[in-house]
């Protein structure tokens, strides 16, 4: 994730163009471990959100990195669709996931400086969607997710913290979310700064 923001934020993209690649549901959440993702209408609302997710990180060196990456999220009961900017307003990166299929465009030249875009289409919807709609993917691979108060922690098959995020609203996108990969040792923090939903009924 950490190389997602490097990339995206310092390289030179203007004589770039998107290039599309299509990709299964099932995304690697750990060495070897996959799991299928969730459906859109899981989620249980429709939305449209502006948001700013600042990374923080230690390089090689040891020493403390961090980036910022705008991007507009929108997710209805069909389909989720996700676009990342460049801080001088290029599109970077698009992802449009329906849930049979992942279509992602990133733009020519990063595809092996980027992680895979499904692994950032992950990252999002560990983070919003509920824990019932994850239930099934993580008994498949025997992962588990606890929510406490405002904290959501995603433990392996040895019993072992990988993610713990933290929510500082009453609901996901009502305040700043606080992401944290111990493995990795890296930190995500995610704004919402402009937010519409609506309820839907969750459709399996």
């Amino acid at each position: 994730m950490k190389w997602f923001f490097t990339a995206c934020i310092s390289l030179w993209l203007t004589a770039c163009s998107l290039q599309p690649h299509t990709r299964t549901t099932e995304v690697e959440i750990g060495p070897d471990v996959w799991a299928a993702l969730p459906k859109p209408s899981q989620l249980g609302q429709s939305l449209t959100a502006s948001q700013l997710i600042s990374a923080r990180w230690q390089d090689e060196d040891g020493n403390v990195q961090s980036q910022q990456l705008p991007v507009q999220l929108q997710v209805n009961a069909q389909q989720v669709l996700l676009a990342g900017f460049s801080s001088w307003g290029t599109r970077i990166l698009s992802l449009d996931y329906d849930g049979d299929q992942i279509q992602t465009q990133v733009l020519s030249g990063l595809e092996n400086s980027l992680p895979k875009p499904e692994q950032v289409l992950f990252n999002l919807m560990i983070t919003l969607w509920p824990r019932n709609a994850w239930e099934a993917p993580l008994n498949q691979v025997r992962w588990r997710m606890i929510d406490v108060a405002n904290q959501r922690l995603v433990i392996n098959e040895h019993g072992e913290t990988i993610l713990a995020i933290t929510y500082a609203g009453d609901t996901p996108l009502s305040g700043d979310i606080q992401f944290k990969n111990l493995p990795l040792n890296y930190d995500i923090k995610i704004q919402t700064l402009t937010l519409q939903s609506t309820p839907t009924a969750a459709q399996q």
